[in-house]
């Protein structure tokens, strides 16, 4: 990855980009993923502040597509997204992460790994259940879509350096369990499959329905281009 942005946004961001990077490197056979034409870096305006989105993508055996996006607005808005799309025919959950943070202090970070046509496999359970217990000072609510969530989902603002770091390593701890059980997965029968595709196609109707997201695309490049980017590079349904 370019260090262009990331040396530029808040030190848990460009930490959490480095540590899914590499888990990803360490357990999976990664090759590049093309995105649509001209949306691996894209530049605009918000507010009269310039707008820079940096969109990096892989594709493995077991995912469709790994896709981690950096996003900065002046010097005031950080933002990172990730989400891991498994091929159907493998019985994983969707992996995704978001970090927002303005002027010094990360104001919202989740991280889940969301079921897709039923409860998360028993091995994810077995797994997230015994993790240490965490305590944050600011849990935060998830939005009214958010049924979409696993239990395990971990929505906070984490309050300090002690706080990002728990947030950092457990978001480390669910990324490895993933990448884990995907070299273990084998295909799973076609009505299966069917059902995590459909799991897949509501996880990212769902995420669409995302007004704050969908707003600032608008303001910064219009209706269209929103649209156009919300469905075929942040939640492309195949």
């Amino acid at each position: 990855m370019s260090d262009s942005l990331k040396s530029r946004q808040h030190p848990l961001i460009r930490s959490l980009a480095e540590t899914l990077e590499a888990t990803w490197q360490q357990y999976l056979d990664l090759s590049p993923y093309p995105l649509p034409e001209a949306m691996g870096f894209v530049e605009g305006r918000l507010e009269g502040e310039r707008l820079v989105i940096e969109n990096h993508c892989y594709q493995a055996r077991q995912f469709r597509k790994l896709h981690l996006e950096l996003a900065q607005v002046g010097q005031n808005l950080d933002i990172l997204h990730c989400v891991m799309f498994p091929h159907p025919q493998y019985d994983l959950p969707m992996f995704g992460a978001d970090l927002v943070g303005g002027r010094g202090q990360i104001s919202a970070a989740i991280a889940d790994l969301s079921p897709l046509g039923g409860p998360l496999p028993p091995t994810y359970q077995e797994q997230l259940q015994s993790l240490p217990p965490l305590s944050f000072q600011q849990p935060r609510l998830l939005p009214e879509w958010g049924h979409i969530f696993s239990p395990f989902c971990l929505f906070v603002r984490p309050m300090g350096g002690l706080e990002e770091e728990q947030f950092l390593e457990r978001v480390r701890t669910m990324v490895t369990i993933h990448c884990q059980a995907a070299q273990a997965a084998q295909v799973v029968s076609p009505e299966r499959a069917a059902q995590i595709h459909q799991g897949q196609q509501l996880y990212c109707q769902q995420q669409q329905e995302n007004d704050k997201t969908r707003r600032v695309l608008e303001k910064a490049f219009g209706e269209a281009w929103a649209e156009t980017y919300m469905t075929t590079v942040l939640f492309d349904v195949v």
